[in-house]
C-alpha cells in the first residue's frame, strides 16, 4: 500500500512540474539568449506589413481599411494586383510594387481566408515527407502556388528589373499562408536568378510575416542570408510542428489542438525531432519581436532580437490567449513600428564612434559570420541533408543521396502546375521545366539530382 502510495506521489509531482513548466513557459523564452536586431536590418519590415495590408484594398486611390498613418504607397507605382478571380484558386491574391523610394520591386502576398475555399486547397495539399526540393522538403502545395506565380509573372519581374538598370532589390514578402508561398519563391529564384535577368542572389530578399512552417531544417538554415521571418511573441503557427492541413482543419477547436501537440511533444526527444528530415519549419533568419513578460500585464516596449537557430527553433507550444491574436497582420505591423522607432532612438542616442558605411560593412560581416556558425552547428548536430554551401562538390553529393525518394510527387507536381498555366508559351521561361531540371534521369531510368542544375547561384 504504501509502495503504491508513494508511485502516486510521484507521479502527482510529475504532473504537477510539467504543468508548472508549460503555464509559466513564455514566448520571451525562446529568443532569451539571442542579441538585438539594428535598426537598418530591421527598417523594411514595417514598411513591408503595410504593403501586405495594401493587397486587401480594391482600391488604394480610395482605401476603406487604412492602417495608422495610412499604407504610405504611391499608388501610381502599383504595377498590377491580382485578385481571386484571376489567380483561379493557384495561389493567394498578391500584390506587385515599383518602390522607387527604396529602388525595390515588391511582391506582396496575402495570408490565409478562412472563407475562401482556394486557399484550404493550397494548405490540403501535401503530407509529410510528400515534396523533396532543393535537398530537403517542402510543403507540396505552397511549392506549387510559388510555380505557378512564376509561371504567370516572371516576364513582368525580369522586365522591371531590366528597366531599371539592373539595381532594385527584389522582395518577395507575404503573411502566414503567403509567407510560405513567398519563401519557396525566393528558393528558386535565388538558384536561378539568371532566368530573371540574371539578378544576383545578394539583390533578393524574403520576408515571411508569422511564417508557415513550410521547409526542413537544412533549407531553413542554407538560406538564411536571404529568408527572414518576423514573429510577434506568442505566435502559435511558427511553433506548431502539426502539419499546416491539420491546423486549419481544426481552426474551430485551435486551443484545444495547441493544448494537446503541446502534451504529445513533451514525450518526444529533442534528437528525435532534429533528426527527422521530413519535419518542416519556420524559414530562414529569424526576428522575434518581443513585448510581454512573464506576470506582468499589458503589453511593454517591444524589443526585437535576431538569431539563425537550429536547435530550438520556435520548437515549443505557448499556452497564452495571446498564441492566435499574435499572428494577425495588423498587430504585427502595429508593434513592429513601435519596435522600429525604439531601435532608431538607441541608434540615435549611442554615441558615433565610427562612420555610418563602416557600421553596416562590420554588421554585415556579422551576419554572414552567423549564417556560417549556424550552418556548421547544423552539421554538428547531424541535421539531415545539412552542409556547408561553400563546400560544392559535397552538397551536391547529399542531394544525390536523397534525390531517388520523392521523384513521383515531384514529377506529379510538374505534370499538375503544367496543366494549370495555360499562359506559358516557348518563348518564355516555362518554370515547370526549371524545376523539372533539377532532375534527371539516371542509367537506370530513376530521377536523380542534376548536379550542375541544383548548384545555389551565388
Amino acid at each position: 500500500m504504501s509502495v503504491a502510495c508513494g508511485f502516486e506521489c510521484v507521479v502527482v509531482l510529475g504532473c504537477m512540474r510539467w504543468v508548472w513548466k508549460r503555464c509559466t513557459y513564455i514566448g520571451n523564452d525562446d529568443s532569451a539568449t539571442w542579441p538585438p536586431a539594428t535598426y537598418d536590418e530591421f527598417e523594411p519590415i514595417p514598411r513591408l506589413c503595410r504593403t501586405i495590408l495594401a493587397v486587401y484594398e480594391d482600391d488604394l486611390h480610395n482605401p476603406k481599411f487604412p492602417p495608422e498613418g495610412g499604407y504610405r504607397l504611391n499608388p501610381n507605382w502599383v504595377v498590377k494586383r491580382v485578385a481571386y478571380r484571376e489567380t483561379l484558386g493557384n495561389a493567394p491574391p498578391y500584390l506587385i510594387y515599383l518602390d522607387h523610394e527604396h529602388h525595390e520591386i515588391v511582391v506582396a502576398i496575402r495570408g490565409l481566408n478562412l472563407v475562401k475555399e482556394s486557399d484550404y486547397k493550397v494548405l490540403m495539399d501535401n503530407k509529410l515527407g510528400k515534396q523533396m526540393f532543393d535537398g530537403g522538403y517542402v510543403h507540396h502545395g505552397l511549392l506549387k502556388a510559388a510555380i505557378w506565380m512564376l509561371n504567370k509573372e516572371s516576364d513582368t519581374l525580369k522586365r522591371l528589373w531590366v528597366e531599371n538598370g539592373k539595381s532594385y532589390r527584389m522582395i518577395f514578402v507575404g503573411h502566414s499562408l503567403g509567407s510560405g508561398v513567398a519563401s519557396l519563391l525566393a528558393i528558386i529564384v535565388a538558384n536561378h536568378g539568371d532566368r530573371l535577368g540574371g539578378i544576383p542572389r545578394s539583390l533578393l530578399r524574403c520576408y515571411a510575416v508569422a511564417p508557415a512552417r513550410c521547409m526542413s531544417l537544412n533549407l531553413a538554415v542554407k538560406y538564411a542570408d536571404v529568408i527572414h521571418s518576423v514573429v510577434l511573441q506568442d505566435d502559435f503557427l511558427p511553433r506548431t510542428p502539426t502539419p499546416l492541413e491539420d491546423i486549419f482543419k481544426s481552426v474551430f477547436c485551435l486551443p484545444c489542438l495547441l493544448f494537446l501537440v503541446c502534451l504529445r511533444d513533451t514525450f518526444i526527444p529533442e534528437g528525435r525531432k532534429l533528426r527527422d528530415p521530413r519535419r518542416l519549419y519556420a524559414p530562414g533568419r529569424m526576428y522575434h519581436v518581443v513585448e510581454r513578460k512573464f506576470c506582468r500585464c499589458g503589453r511593454f516596449p517591444p524589443d526585437v532580437r535576431t538569431a539563425i537557430p537550429v536547435d530550438g527553433r520556435f520548437e515549443h507550444i505557448v499556452l497564452s490567449c495571446n498564441a492566435t491574436s499574435d499572428h494577425g497582420i495588423i498587430w504585427i505591423q502595429r508593434e513592429s513600428e513601435k519596435a522600429l522607432v525604439r531601435l532608431k532612438e538607441a541608434t540615435s542616442a549611442e554615441a558615433p564612434t565610427t562612420p555610418p558605411p563602416v557600421q553596416k560593412i562590420e554588421r554585415q560581416h556579422t551576419l554572414e559570420k552567423e549564417h556560417k556558425k549556424a550552418l556548421e552547428r547544423a552539421v554538428t548536430l547531424n541535421i539531415p541533408h545539412a552542409v556547408p554551401t561553400d563546400t560544392d562538390e559535397e552538397l551536391s553529393v547529399h542531394k544525390e543521396e536523397e534525390s531517388v525518394r520523392g521523384v513521383t510527387e515531384t514529377a506529379s507536381l510538374i505534370e499538375d502546375a503544367s496543366t494549370s498555366t495555360s499562359h506559358s508559351t516557348d518563348a518564355r521561361t516555362n518554370w515547370n521545366d526549371v524545376v523539372e531540371m533539377l532532375f534527371a534521369q539516371d542509367e537506370t531510368g530513376k530521377l536523380t539530382l542534376n548536379k550542375e542544375a541544383s548548384c545555389t547561384t551565388e
